[in-house]
């Protein structure tokens, strides 16, 4: 799994128990065991490169389509879309 905060990396992978840790989210004990068990590793990846941003933040243009690049997606122009829709309805 990869994840941009390398706290959150270290506290999964730390098996102590701080008192400033204690209130944190079911979300983070439940990654923390799977860490633990060897289920899951997790990898620092820098910001840039998050490539989820693109489902969960408002990015600008330049920045979709990077991400798009990225995750082997194409973006198409609503000309683009005509043209493929005309081509099945042929």
């Amino acid at each position: 799994m990869y994840c941009d905060n390398k706290s959150v990396i270290t506290l999964s992978c730390n098996n102590v128990q701080h008192s400033r840790s204690k209130h944190i989210d079911i979300r983070f004990h439940f990654i923390k065991e799977h860490v633990e068990n060897g289920v899951i590793k997790l990898y620092f990846v820098n910001t840039k490169y998050q490539l989820v941003d693109i489902f969960t933040k408002a990015l600008g243009r330049e920045r979709i389509e990077f991400l798009i690049s990225k995750l082997g997606m194409r973006s198409f122009t609503p000309k683009t879309l005509k043209q493929l829709a005309d081509e099945v309805n042929e």
